[in-house]
């Protein structure tokens, strides 16, 4: 097996992604929510704003498990162990979306339609036809989904709670750097890929997300108590680590962002050990049961 340095991290085949998803499939559907214990709301405000925040996680869910099936139709004509590993993924993005179907019954809501923002985002990326355009944009979904979540891991206090953001942010943390191998094989796959083209995407993503923190915090803030300027800051950081240490990705967040932020590219580096994206933190991550999930 060839073992390429990127900036620090290995790289791996998608053979050795494939082993690992293989392996994650097989207790999967063994995990099951502990929902016994009624919770006890400070407020109807607050119940209603839980349901909104886990309709938010049920969109992401329903939106990765369709793209990754798609995807894979289209893939498994020149790389069938690619499309294999789309298809896995995105059945964990459907385990996903069934847990958060009866976690909101649990919560005493349902699946409801999409929001204004929310809605637009969503028709905006079905619209995507370029493989690395859809692989980049569901990155960057992941990368703030997983910050969220350990956000509101934080705060939360109910033991079902917990557990249902504890599955999310777990799984996160397989997803984005398994989405980063996708991005890459994409990009070899179609070596004149306009990189410039791609930065805009890029850049204008960026941009949304952090936007769509300000949108989200009507809904959801009586539940998980996160301010604007923390989630937005957040938002800024984690997605501008993305690719700091991924130097052949070539893909940098606007600078006037980062320094209005107060960031450096030397600071995101130094930050973590580990970059989020690496095949380090996959390996950390591959084993659902040993996974050890951090709050931010």
């Amino acid at each position: 097996m060839t073992k390429n340095r990127e900036s620090g991290p290995l790289r791996r085949p998608t053979s050795w992604w494939l082993g690992m998803l293989r392996k994650r499939a097989e207790r999967m559907y063994e995990e099951k929510l502990d929902l016994g214990e009624p919770i006890v709301w400070t407020s109807e405000a607050e119940r209603q704003a839980a349901i909104a925040f886990f309709n938010a996680a049920f969109r992401a869910e329903e939106s990765g498990l369709r793209q990754a099936h798609e995807l894979a139709d289209e893939i498994a004509t020149w790389d069938p162990e690619l499309a294999e590993c789309l298809r896995l993924y995105g059945d964990e993005e459907g385990w996903h979306r069934a847990l958060l179907t009866e976690f909101l019954a649990y919560l005493g809501g349902e699946v409801r339609p999409m929001g204004r923002v929310t809605g637009t985002f969503y028709r905006l990326y079905g619209r995507a036809k370029r493989i690395e355009t859809i692989v980049l944009t569901n990155l960057m979904f992941e990368t703030i989904g997983s910050t969220t979540y350990r956000l509101a891991l934080r705060r939360a206090r109910h033991p079902a709670v917990r557990h249902m953001l504890t599955i999310l942010t777990r799984d996160e943390s397989f997803h984005v750097p398994l989405n980063v191998h996708f991005l890459r094989e994409t990009l070899a796959r179609n070596p004149g890929t306009s990189r410039l083209r791609l930065q805009v995407i890029h850049d204008v993503l960026y941009v949304a997300l952090l936007l769509s923190s300000y949108a989200s915090r009507r809904r959801a803030e009586a539940f998980d108590h996160i301010p604007f300027r923390v989630l937005c800051r957040a938002y800024a950081e984690h997605l501008a680590r993305l690719f700091v240490k991924e130097d052949d990705l070539r893909l940098r967040p606007p600078r006037l962002l980062l320094w209005l932020f107060g960031f450096t590219d030397e600071a995101l580096r130094e930050a973590e050990d580990t970059s989020a994206v690496s095949v380090r933190a996959a390996e950390a991550a591959v084993d659902r049961e040993r996974v050890v999930v951090s709050a931010l």
